[in-house]
């Protein structure tokens, strides 16, 4: 065991039981009663919810297809990328990113390629968001809205989007990471 062994072995906290306290569309409010390295038996409550793509989706003429959503949790319309939680149905990330992309836009994508995968707060959920990009997208049928979505359908210039990012007024940060990260590996 190498000295990070030891460290993570000074940290972990051991876990005596789990509840689900909330259950609700999208997402759980779990409860773990666990013992800390110290010896103290205490409680951790997390919102326990299935890992999303984040897709960042290039037409063929090099815009990003991009949507506005009402996002009632922060009161406003949302600008960024189209994205959606893992479902049953769905073999693999690639999968759950064509239907995602197809339903929220009504756009297809040619190829999908890994960007990147994060844990965006890992302090309080157990999200894990995979991040891919879209190429060759065609508008090819209509959204296919869930019951509780309201998404208009736009295409920027990644120009653009980066620009926002970088200045501050690309509020989604699902969007930011995205886009500034293939910034990054694309320069």
């Amino acid at each position: 065991m190498d000295d990070s062994d030891d460290a993570d072995a000074d940290l972990t906290w051991e876990t005596l039981a789990e509840e689900t306290d909330y259950t609700c569309p999208g997402f759980d409010v779990v409860r773990d009663e666990v013992r800390l390295p110290d010896g103290t038996d205490t409680e951790f409550h997390y919102v326990s919810e299935p890992p999303s793509v984040v897709i960042l989706p290039f037409t063929e003429d090099g815009d990003v297809v991009v949507i506005e959503e009402w996002r009632q949790a922060v009161d406003r319309v949302n600008y960024g990328l189209p994205a959606g939680g893992l479902e049953s149905e769905d073999v693999d990330i690639d999968a759950a990113a064509k239907r995602e992309l197809a339903e929220e836009t009504g756009y297809e994508a040619a190829a999908i390629e890994h960007l990147a995968t994060y844990e965006p707060a890992n302090g309080l959920f157990d999200s894990v968001f995979h991040y891919v990009v879209a190429h060759g997208c065609t508008p090819t049928a209509e959204q296919d809205l869930d019951h509780n979505e309201s998404i208009q359908v736009d295409t920027a210039s990644f120009t653009d989007l980066k620009e926002r990012a970088l200045a501050d007024e690309l509020r989604d940060g699902r969007s930011a990471l995205a886009i500034l990260q293939y910034a990054l590996q694309t320069a």
